[in-house]
Order: structure tokens, then sequence, then C-alpha cells
């Protein structure tokens, strides 16, 4: 007889489901913008770094309680962890398709990378607003020359 929770996206019986990798992605995504280590995170919602790696991941599940308390310390709205969820991963639950080798979205958008966010935080902590202007410019023509698209400058 199979078990009952392999019909429901069970993470031991082909990966974890989309909508918690989407969660992850999206305690991530606020962790890092606002400058957390894992560590902290960990420490201010009672687990380990480990821990939280899973819950980044999707390998583990966020149960309501603790994403009551990551909005909490993360300083969002318990929406903004399913904020900005594709329709074919909200369509996924609860039952997960096997065999999808496709990469999850976030790892697909360059915004949610963790260089383009560590990049964004570097630019900010620049407090001459003309050294940013001009630092902006230059990357802009660096874009432009790199795929040799010169409209691009004019964005």
């Amino acid at each position: 007889m199979a078990r009952q929770g392999a019909a429901l996206g069970d993470r031991r019986t082909g990966g974890p489901n989309p909508v918690d990798v989407h969660v992850g992605g999206r305690v991530r995504l606020r962790r890092t913008l606002l400058g957390m280590s894992q560590e902290k995170l960990g420490e201010a919602i009672g687990l380990t770094f480990q821990q939280v790696q899973k819950y980044e991941r999707g390998a583990n599940r966020v149960g309501a309680s603790r994403l009551f308390d990551l909005s909490r310390v993360l300083d969002v709205p318990v929406g903004f962890f399913f904020d900005e969820m594709p329709s074919d991963v909200a369509a996924s639950s609860p039952a997960q398709r096997p065999g999808v080798t496709q990469p999850p979205e976030q790892e697909l958008d360059p915004l949610v990378k963790r260089e383009t966010l560590e990049l964004v935080r570097a630019y900010y902590k620049i407090e001459d607003p003309s050294v940013r202007k001009r630092l902006f410019e230059m990357t802009k023509a660096l874009a432009a020359a790199a795929s040799k698209d010169p409209a691009r400058e004019d964005d």
C-alpha cells in the first residue's frame, strides 16, 4: 500500500514542494536584503543556521508559527513569503509533479541571486550621490558594451 504523503508532494519521494522552495527563496531574499546572516536569523527564532539553510532551500517546510516568527524578525507581512509566486508553482500544490528537472524560477531570476543582492547593498553604502550616479552610468556603459547593443545606454 502506498504512503498517503507521497501523493502530496512529500519531499522524501521527489524533492521539496515548489511552494516550499518559493517560500524559502523569499526568506533568503529578505534576510540578504537586511544584511542578516543565517546564524543571526536562526538565533532570533531559536534555530541553528543549518535549519535556516534547510528552510531557505525548501528542504524543510515552514510551519505557521515559524512563518509568523520569520515575518516579525524579517519585518515583513506573512503574505510577503507568497508574493510573486509563479502560477505554475502555485498550481503544483499540494501535488508535486515527479520528474521536473527545470530549476525553480528564483534561480533563473537575476534579481534574487546573492550576487545581485550584495551588489545593491554595496551600492547603497556609497554615501556620495554623485559617486553612486557615476558608478551607475559606468555599469550601464559596461553592460551596453558587453551586449554590443548601443541602444541600451539610453535605458
